[in-house]
């Protein structure tokens, strides 16, 4: 890491540092209520019990599998359709505007007819999350392979390569970079529609626990959800960033 990235990366952390700080003081100082504003010692506090007390750690694991599996279901049926669309023009203007429309249905209008369909449980949720992180590989696919170079689109057809060669040794390798980045997207997206769908038919998970802490007026808890929410977050992308880095260093060396 350089000079640059680490003084970037101590300004984040010193942020950080200023904002939770400002955030105790005036909770402390201003006397609001724990119920309205909890102070992030006391979120802190409530995150380690639960922790310690092992009751969190099953709706932790319930969220983190239906966002895995509503992850990697939308993004290997929107990288294929990509590449169908993106392949087929005759198919990509018939399709592609019910795949549009589509999309803008919100997907919480939806999640009725899912708990009619699949009930209660991880499967509506996984459903759910999986129609999210559709849309951004679709797209992302379909984007990265109307971008390759011409001049090396010519050279393949001058070898006399097949559709299928091309499309494998060309025009997924050279758009693997758009299509990594709609990767990225999705992740982000594949938790909020794993938590949303709890919200909705999650019987367990970090969504079904805000509920539950809401239904309490436990608004300590509450945050103390947002927290685990954020972390695993931002450790799924973190972990998605370096895969990508790990695959186009391994395509560039080959």
């Amino acid at each position: 890491m350089n000079g640059h990235a680490m003084r970037a990366r101590a300004g984040s952390w010193l942020l950080l540092a200023v904002l939770l700080g400002g955030w105790e003081a005036y909770c402390r100082l201003s006397g609001v209520s724990a119920l309205v504003v909890p102070a992030p010692s006391a979120v802190l506090e409530t995150l380690v019990s639960e922790l310690a007390t092992g009751r969190l750690w099953p709706h932790i694991r319930v969220t983190a599998t239906e966002m895995l599996l509503g992850l990697a279901l939308g993004c290997s049926v929107g990288f294929l359709a990509g590449v169908v669309l993106g392949e087929v023009e005759g198919l990509r203007r018939l399709l592609y505007p019910y795949v549009i429309a589509s999309q803008v249905v919100p997907k919480l209008a939806l999640a009725p007819l899912f708990l009619i369909w699949f009930g209660f449980g991880m499967t509506s949720v996984v459903v759910i999350t999986a129609l999210i992180c559709f849309f951004p590989l679709l797209e992302n696919t379909m984007t990265a392979l109307r971008q390759v170079d011409p001049a090396k689109l010519e050279l393949f057809r001058m070898l006399r390569a097949t559709r299928l060669q091309t499309l494998v040794r060309l025009k997924i390798p050279a758009g693997l970079p758009v299509i990594l980045a709609g990767v990225r997207v999705a992740v982000v997206l594949a938790l909020v529609g794993a938590v949303v769908g709890e919200f909705i038919g999650g019987r367990q998970g970090l969504g079904a626990s805000i509920i539950a802490a809401q239904g309490m007026m436990d608004s300590t808890l509450m945050f103390a959800l947002f927290a685990v929410i954020t972390a695993l977050g931002l450790i799924v992308y973190q972990a998605t960033v370096h895969l990508e880095r790990w695959l186009l260093r391994r395509l560039s060396k080959g």
